[in-house]
C-alpha cells in the first residue's frame, strides 16, 4: 500500500510534465528522487535543485528535455560520471542513469554499473533520501518507498537503507551528511547508525578538506549549530577534523581553582550569534574564537588560571586550520583571523570606563568589521548570573553608542593620516628614511589619542612641532 501514495498534485511545475514526456519518447522510466521528495513531504521550502533518475541514460534524457523546453536551456554533460545538468526557472536539475555501485577501501569514488530504480535507491545514504516519485505516464506521482522512509520522516529518524557499516565505509562523507541532516531537520540519528559512525570515524580521513568544510558550513548555517557539533564530538569525528576545538573540553582543578569548560562555552557562543547573523564566516569566527586557550592555559597561585595571549595565538591557529582543510586563503581567512585576534577587545572595553581614545583605537583596528566584532563579543556573554549578563549588555550598548559618536566626529574607520609619506618627503626634502615613518606614526597616534582632530591643518601643525624636535627643517 505504501507504494500507492500519490503526490501527483504536488508535481505541478511544468518541468515534471516535460521530463515525463521526454522519458516516454525515449521509452525509459524516470523518477524524481532524494532531497526534493523529502522536503516536499516535509513541506519545507522548495529546493533549488532536483535529482532525476532515468532507468537508462540520464544524459540522453537531459538532452531530450532541453529539446522540448521553449528556450532549449544549455545542457552540461559530465560523461565521466554519466550525469547531465540543466537550469530551468532558477532550478538546477541533475539527470543520472539508475546505477548500482561498489567501492574499494581507499576511495569514496565507486565502481558504477547500470541498474534498476531499486539498485539506485539501495545506494542512497539515508532512507529519507531514498524516496522516489514516478514521472511515468502510467503512475505519475506515485511514491516508491522501499525502506519505510516515510515512517522515518514521521518519527524524525535518520537511518541508513542498508547496513550502516557498509553505507558509511563505502562513502565516509555520509557520516557528516547524517549529522548535518539531524542538525538541519531537528531529527535524531538511529542508535545503530550513530554507533556505526563512531566505529567508522577514521574513514573520514580519506575525504577531502573541501567536502568536509562544505558539510561544516551547512551545519554552521543551521539555527542551532551546537546540535551538529555535539554529534560530531560524540562520534569522535570532531577530534579528527578540528582537534583544536576538542582540546578545549578539558577542565582542570588545582588547589580548588577550576576554569570554565571552553568547549561547551564555544558552542553556546555559536548558538548565541546565529539569530544576529547569517554570515557563515562570522559564525566560523565564533566557533574558533577561543581555540588559543588550550595551548596558553597556565596556573599560578596569585592569578589562578590564565590564558594570556590566547587571542593572538588563536588568530595564527586559524590560518593553519584553513590550510589543513583547504579553506579559502583570501579575505575570508583574514576576516576570521582578525575577529579571533580582536575577540576580547570590546569585552575589555565593556568592563572599564569607556574612553574615547580606546574606542578610536578599536574602530581604527577593526575598520569595516567593527559591527561584526561587536556582534561576536555580545554572543560571547554566556554568564548565567542575570546581574552580570545585564551589566555586560548595558555596557556594550554604551560602547556601540561611543563608536557611533567617535566615528561621526573623528572619521577614524580605515583612515589614512591626513598627511602622506610622499608629502612629508616633499616638505622636508627627504628621501625614504626612518624619520618619515616616525612622523606618520606620531600623527596617527595623536589622532587616535584625541590630541588633535583628524584634519589636515591640525595634523600639519602637529607635524611641524614634532619635526623640529627631530631636527628637521623645511626646504627653502
Amino acid at each position: 500500500m505504501k507504494n500507492k501514495i500519490s503526490y501527483k498534485d504536488a508535481l505541478d511545475n511544468k518541468i515534471f510534465e516535460t521530463i515525463s514526456k521526454a522519458a516516454q519518447e525515449l521509452n525509459v522510466d524516470s523518477y524524481v528522487i532524494g532531497g526534493f521528495v523529502r522536503d516536499l513531504i516535509l513541506q519545507r521550502d522548495a529546493k533549488k535543485d532536483i535529482d532525476i533518475v532515468a532507468v537508462g541514460s540520464g544524459i540522453e534524457l537531459a538532452l531530450k528535455v532541453s529539446e522540448l523546453l521553449p528556450k532549449k536551456p544549455k545542457v552540461q554533460v559530465f560523461k565521466t560520471y554519466g550525469t547531465a545538468m540543466l537550469r530551468f526557472q532558477d532550478i538546477d536539475i541533475e539527470f543520472v542513469g539508475a546505477r548500482k555501485e561498489s567501492y574499494t577501501s581507499d576511495s569514496r569514488n565507486p565502481i558504477v554499473e547500470n541498474g534498476t530504480l531499486e539498485d539506485d535507491q539501495n545506494r542512497r545514504d539515508f532512507t529519507i533520501n531514498a524516496l522516489a516519485l514516478s514521472l511515468n505516464a502510467t503512475n505519475f506521482g506515485i511514491l516508491s518507498d522501499p525502506f519505510d522512509g516515510l515512517a522515518d520522516l514521521e518519527s524524525k529518524t535518520i537511518k541508513t537503507p542498508l547496513d550502516p557499516d557498509i553505507t558509511f565505509s563505502d562513502d565516509p562523507l555520509r557520516m557528516m551528511r547524517g549529522i548535518r541532516f539531524a542538525s538541519q531537520l531537528g531529527f535524531e540519528i538511529e542508535e545503530k547508525s550513530l554507533q556505526s559512525i563512531t566505529k567508522n570515524k577514521d574513514r573520514i580521513k580519506i575525504i577531502s578538506g573541501e567536502r568536509i568544510v562544505e558539510e561544516l558550513n551547512k551545519i554552521l548555517a543551521t539555527p542551532q549549530p551546537s546540535t551538529g557539533f555535539l554529534l560530531l564530538y560524540k562520534t569522535g569525528l570532531l577530534d579528527i577534523i578540528l582537534p583544536e576545538l576538542t582540546a578545549l573540553n578539558n577542565v582542570e582543578e588545582i588547589e580548588g581553582h577550576t576554569h570554565k569548560n571552553n568547549f561547551y562555552h564555544t558552542l553556546e557562543v555559536v548558538d548565541n550569534i546565529c539569530p544576529n547573523t547569517n554570515d557563515v564566516w562570522l559564525r566560523w569566527a565564533a566557533l574558533l574564537h577561543d581555540i588559543g586557550k588550550a595551548p596558553t592555559k597556565r596556573f599560578n597561585k596569585r592569578q589562578g588560571w590564565t590564558f594570556h595571549g590566547h587571542e593572538f595565538l588563536g588568530g595564527k591557529m586559524v590560518k593553519k586550520i584553513f590550510e589543513r582543510l583547504h579553506m579559502p586563503l583570501n579575505q575570508k581567512l583574514k576576516f576570521v583571523s582578525k575577529m579571533v585576534m580582536m575577540s576580547s577587545r570590546p569585552i575589555v572595553l565593556a568592563q572599564d570606563i569607556v574612553t574615547d581614545s580606546a574606542v578610536r583605537r578599536l574602530v581604527f583596528d577593526a575598520g569595516e568589521d567593527v559591527e561584526d566584532l561587536m556582534t561576536l563579543c555580545e554572543a560571547d556573554i554566556t554568564t548565567k548570573n542575570p546581574n552580570k549578563f545585564r551589566k555586560y549588555h548595558d555596557n556594550f550598548k554604551i560602547v556601540r553608542q561611543k563608536i557611533v559618536e567617535v566615528e561621526e566626529r573623528d572619521h577614524v574607520r580605515n583612515f589614512q593620516p591626513p598627511i602622506s609619506g610622499e608629502e612629508i618627503m616633499e616638505i622636508f626634502n627627504l628621501k625614504p628614511s626612518r624619520e618619515i615613518g616616525i612622523l606618520k606614526e606620531a600623527i596617527k597616534e595623536a589622532i587616535l589619542e584625541g590630541e588633535i582632530p583628524n584634519e589636515y591643518q591640525s595634523a600639519y601643525d602637529f607635524m611641524m612641532g614634532k619635526a623640529e624636535k627631530l631636527g628637521l627643517t623645511t626646504k627653502a
